[in-house]
């Protein structure tokens, strides 16, 4: 079970992007890809802060990975999942957090696939949340995937913080969150490379290194 770039933009696409932090539809302070103070990830250093997309991405990509995508494993470890399926449990545990509480996985584990529909479905509020309920819940049982591999970016916030609606566009994130994606991923030792002395005059290309810079920083910044 992979968190693949077509797993992660399902999951970004119901989100949205927002490069400095804003309140939500319920007054949380969020940032990035619905990321919040509840993932560990401190977003108040982002007030009045825009990023630039890759750290939003890679932040996204990291949480992702590290925080949320354990939890969908352990909960399913007895049964694999399908790319679609472990899509919309992630995206479902990413909105609640709640994979390991939730009564659908166990219904659906224990093979009564109509009493897990309903009960995914139950996870209804606030209203405005029914339609992402719905194209996750189309996703696990059916397999119909939601994205076109693009997001909807909100590049304004308003005085009151949340998000200026008329500033959304449709961007394709594609291809740089394969690349924060990779960046994420822990590396094994068959994956390490062989360590090599660097030549002593070797210097850097100018603006180069950007990803390398952030996750050797990040252990720091993680909710510092």
């Amino acid at each position: 079970m992979e968190v693949t770039a077509k797993v992660a933009l399902e999951t970004a696409s119901h989100e949205g992007l927002v490069r400095q932090t804003y309140r939500d539809s319920k007054n949380v302070l969020t940032w990035s890809i619905g990321v919040t103070n509840a993932s560990g990830h401190n977003v108040d250093r982002y007030i009045g802060n825009p990023q630039p997309m890759e750290r939003c991405l890679a932040i996204y990509a990291w949480l992702l990975e590290t925080r949320y995508a354990p939890d969908v494993r352990e909960v399913f470890a007895r049964k694999p999942l399908t790319e679609a399926q472990f899509a919309a449990a992630l995206s479902f545990h990413w909105n609640t957090g709640a994979i390991k509480s939730a009564t659908w996985p166990k219904l659906w584990l224990a093979g009564d696939i109509a009493a897990a529909k309903k009960a995914f479905m139950s996870w209804n509020k606030p209203a405005e949340i029914v339609e992402r309920r719905q194209k996750e819940c189309d996703l696990f049982f059916v397999g119909k995937w939601s994205n076109d591999g693009r997001i909807t970016e909100y590049t304004r916030v308003t005085a009151k913080m949340t998000p200026d609606w008329a500033s959304a566009k449709r961007i394709d994130v594609r291809a740089a969150l394969a690349v924060a994606l990779n960046a994420a991923q822990p590396v094994t030792s068959a994956q390490a490379p062989i360590t090599v002395p660097p030549p002593p005059t070797a210097v850097p290309a100018a603006g180069a290194g950007w990803l390398a810079r952030f996750w050797a920083g990040l252990k720091s910044s993680f909710g510092g």
